[in-house]
């Protein structure tokens, strides 16, 4: 034995709003394959739409791993039954900015907001908390949104 601790592995959480802009769900699964691929284990917290949608597009689960409810994710996080290395909330309206906003204040994880969507700038201004914003007007495209976490690289935090 050599004295060294095992290091557990990272998580991430990719919390997950209403899919009514098309780019979350590409994101999503871009974004969980890349944090797999660091080390990094995902799991995925979203409203029964949006979690349906990775189900179905990842029926076998090559990609997709844990997945919760968010409510049940929130609740987890502030009873301190649980919390993550890294959370990113995909931000598309106020509501993503209020769970951006919220993370922040319950988890001790670095945050991101990936924030899209057609109006993204005005969304962009609404966040005035600590966190990393990788941002792209992105809604059927989802390549404007991936260049910028190419960018970023927030997997290799």
């Amino acid at each position: 034995m050599t004295g060294e601790l095992a290091t557990a592995q990272k998580t991430a959480l990719l919390v997950l709003g209403c899919p009514q802009v098309p780019v979350q769900t590409s994101i999503a699964l871009y974004l969980i394959n890349r944090l797999k691929k660091a080390g990094i284990t995902p799991v995925v917290a979203g409203n029964k739409a949006a979690n349906t949608l990775l189900v179905v597009a990842d029926t076998d689960r090559h990609y997709l791993g844990e997945v919760m409810d968010l409510d049940r994710a929130v609740a987890m996080i502030s009873d301190k039954k649980r919390d993550f290395d890294l959370c990113f909330v995909f931000i598309h309206n106020d509501a993503g900015v209020s769970y951006a906003a919220t993370m922040g204040a319950i988890s001790k994880a670095k945050l991101s907001a990936l924030v899209y969507g057609e109006h993204y700038e005005d969304q962009l201004k609404k966040i005035d908390f600590p966190c990393t914003t990788i941002a792209a007007k992105a809604v059927h495209n989802p390549l404007p949104l991936k260049k910028a976490l190419d960018e970023v690289k927030p997997w290799d935090a």
